[in-house]
């Protein structure tokens, strides 16, 4: 054993893994020093989460060897990675919605008390300790899990990776539901200092260049090459990622008249933190929902499509009064109304069916011959719709958990563009997805706008904002802060109306 193998923290050699006919690593080699903050690049699809499912113990490679600061690493589950000092905090989150922040927090191993039994009173003190260290006091220990907004789960799982990894950590997207990324930044940065080798994946090029001094970037299961960051162009990058140089990325598409035909019409409504919001779209337009965490975007979104009850106002939707009580039910009113929502794995797919399954699931009864649906009549009504956002045809057999998640999210998109809808609610289309990925859903977007339908999307990146939106409304405090369109959208006055001070305040807020 060499002495450069013992300076390195870990070493990834020639790592294989092929599911049947497909291949999803080929000689993927990445090494990482003790305390570097290591990025992992590549479009969804290139091999990162299995490479990160093999270091975690979840799934075992076919060839090539790993190594930790020397000694041979081949983990046999989560449990035995654990054990040798490697956690993950996970994209799609492992938490367990049924359990309290504290058992969550413990397992596997609950305390026991001096009789043997499980003392849920030690486990809550633990908890409480673990909350406290990682700045989570405002947690309560006996919360359920499930009752925590996507956001706070994020955190945890994040908090429950940390207490585990003292040799390698991986962070796996771990920005993409969070509104605070310089808490997760602190607590990087110390981590760092104790000497653990850390694998950032997220597809924020600006998060990663704060925190990482090297990146390892992946293609179709190959490990292309590791860079300097200060020597390496964000164009570079793309390009090494896609193969090919960055797409435009700007709105092209002219405003749209204000003699537009108004698709979906939203009336003084108020419930959970909402209060009095109102505003129309047009067809053919794109409108933007910027708000920081807690604003009431989910309530918007929530109530419009029938999952939470408004206590006041309505909406209108191709000048039909909707009562919607939920989102089959905002289908049939005017030309429809469909909602994309915020976390895929929970809320979006089935993990058990087959991608085309998924994607044609609102229009079953429509495809159904004697009450049976062949798979291949699934395949072939959904290869269109999948054309459209860019998802190749081969995957509409796989079953959608075997998928990427920037591909289940191109099937998701699909299945709402499926239901014939001409108004579509679309929260945080992107989040977790890589760039080659959203050019592709934006691309998908902005046809359907410019056929005739209606967007309404909240995103957190205000990139995504300023390029694809036609007009954007701030959400603060509940209320529509302030509206901005065409050239006005940009970055600098956004984050000014985020935080409530803004020009163009509307709804009575003063700016």
């Amino acid at each position: 054993m060499g002495t450069d193998e013992i300076r390195l923290a870990v070493r990834i050699a020639n790592i294989a893994k092929s599911y049947g006919p497909t291949v999803a690593l080929d000689s993927v080699s990445i090494d990482l020093r003790p305390g570097e903050v290591h990025a992992l690049l590549g479009e969804n699809g290139a091999g990162k989460s299995t490479l990160v499912k093999i270091l975690s113990g979840v799934v075992t490679p076919d060839g090539g060897s790993m190594s930790i600061f020397g000694k041979p690493y081949a983990p046999h589950g989560i449990i035995d990675a654990r054990a040798q000092g490697v956690a993950t905090a996970f994209q799609e989150l492992s938490l367990l919605p049924n359990l309290s922040i504290a058992e969550n927090l413990v397992l596997p191993k609950m305390p026991k008390g001096k009789l043997g039994l499980v003392s849920r009173r030690t486990a809550t003190a633990s908890a409480g300790k673990v909350l406290n260290d990682y700045a989570l006091s405002h947690f309560d220990p006996d919360t359920p899990v499930g009752v925590l907004s996507l956001s706070d789960r994020q955190r945890l799982e994040i908090v429950r990776a940390f207490t585990h990894a003292s040799k390698l950590l991986i962070l796996d997207e771990p920005t993409a539901a969070l509104a605070d990324v310089e808490w997760l930044f602190e607590l990087v940065r110390r981590q760092k200092n104790l000497q653990t080798a850390i694998l950032y994946i997220s597809h924020r090029l600006g998060e990663v260049r704060t925190l990482c001094s090297r990146a390892t970037i992946l293609r179709n299961g190959r490990s292309i090459g590791t860079v300097e960051l200060s020597g390496a162009s964000d164009a570079n990058i793309f390009e090494m990622m896609v193969g090919r140089s960055a797409r435009e990325t700007t709105a092209s598409q002219p405003l749209v008249a204000d003699t537009a035909p108004v698709a979906l019409s939203v009336r003084g409504l108020s419930g959970g933190i909402l209060r009095d919001v109102s505003f129309d779209v047009r067809r053919g337009e794109i409108v933007g929902i910027a708000a920081l965490e807690g604003q009431g975007q989910r309530d918007l979104f929530r109530t419009m499509i029938g999952l939470s009850k408004a206590k006041s106002g309505g909406i209108e939707i191709d000048g039909v009064p909707a009562q919607i009580a939920s989102p089959g039910a905002a289908l049939h009113f005017g030309n429809g109304l469909a909602y994309l929502p915020e976390d895929r794995k929970s809320e979006g797919i089935f993990a058990g069916l087959s991608t085309a399954s998924n994607m044609v699931l609102p229009i079953i009864s429509r495809i159904a011959q004697g009450g049976v649906v062949w798979p291949a009549s699934e395949r072939r009504i959904a290869k269109k719709t999948a054309e459209a956002v860019e998802l190749q045809e081969r995957y509409l057999q796989f079953k959608i958990d075997e998928l990427s998640g920037g591909n289940q999210q191109k099937a998701l998109l699909a299945r709402v563009m499926m239901t014939g809808a001409r108004t579509l609610l679309l929260f945080d289309p992107t989040r977790g997805v890589d760039v080659g990925t959203k050019q592709s859903i934006y691309e998908a977007i902005r046809k359907f706008a410019a056929d005739g339908g209606s967007v309404l999307f909240y995103s957190s990146e205000l990139p995504e904002l300023v390029h694809l939106a036609h007009r954007c409304m701030v959400l603060y405090g509940g209320r529509v802060f302030a509206e901005y369109q065409g050239d006005a959208i940009d970055e600098p006055t956004i984050v000014g109306a985020l935080i409530g001070h803004a020009a163009g305040a509307v709804n009575g807020v003063a700016a």
